[in-house]
């Protein structure tokens, strides 16, 4: 590899949004390190599909909630490369259900997972970063971190979290030209919306339709880009005007 490339981690990169940012980032000239939790053989697809297209990545199974195990992942990373220049927290998941009725693992694994994993990988990255000068982070919220969604109070948190820690951490590290921004997507066509009532939400939406996963890994490639380097701090929705 090119010691001049740069290195993109995208964690949670083996299936839905991920794997579209992934695939977008090696597009882009980056070689790609696709994180997976479990899906180790989903990953080597999007590894293998990476490669056929002409680009480079390789994939890193652990689990961003484990916060030792990420940090030796992560101290294997940087043993085999100068640096990681762009990295997006992808990484999430759902435990639905109503407040009332939630049982304290379905609130901890995903505040584990979707908030604490941000800080599990972050921390260390940014050590790396603050050295360099230089760095892209985005993270991967939701409309549910904005707007709230009934049935998803333990998501809802989570993702609002990840906003405000966002707009923090771009304050502390502005000054490195290292800038953080927030994608926030809307209803994708992902399989996380396996089961739902589709034909109703597309009534929700202003644009009628859902929104596609290539559409935001398309904003988040753009927020990496050396044109998006005066923007720091920012939430943007891809969303179809609902919110």
């Amino acid at each position: 590899m090119d010691e001049e490339k740069q290195v993109a981690l995208v964690t949670g990169a083996s299936r839905g949004i991920g794997r579209e940012i992934a695939i977008a980032m090696a597009a882009s000239g980056r070689h790609v390190i696709v994180n997976y939790r479990s899906q180790q053989a989903s990953a080597e697809e999007v590894v293998e599909q990476i490669v056929n297209e002409g680009g480079t990545a390789e994939i890193c199974g652990f689990d961003v909630a484990n916060f030792d195990e990420t940090e030796k992942a992560l101290e294997e990373i940087y043993e085999k490369h100068a640096q990681i220049d762009v990295l997006v927290n992808n990484a999430g998941i759902t435990r639905d259900g109503l407040l009332v009725f939630m049982k304290n693992e379905e609130w901890d694994d995903v505040l584990n997972t979707n908030l604490s994993g941000f800080y599990n990988v972050t921390r260390s990255v940014v050590k790396k970063m603050l050295l360099k000068r230089r760095g892209r982070i985005v993270n991967i919220s939701s409309t549910a971190g904005q707007l709230g969604q009934a049935g998803q109070v333990n998501y809802s948190a989570s993702k609002a979290g990840l906003i405000g820690a966002s707009k923090a951490l771009s304050r502390e590290i502005a000054k490195r030209k290292i800038t953080v921004n927030v994608v926030a997507p809307g209803f994708t066509e992902t399989e996380m919306l396996e089961g739902l009532p589709i034909d109703e939400i597309k009534k929700t939406i202003p644009m009628q339709r859902l929104g596609t996963a290539q559409e935001v890994a398309a904003t988040v490639l753009f927020l990496c880009s050396p044109d998006a380097g005066y923007i720091t701090g920012q939430v943007i929705g891809v969303n179809g005007g609902l919110c």
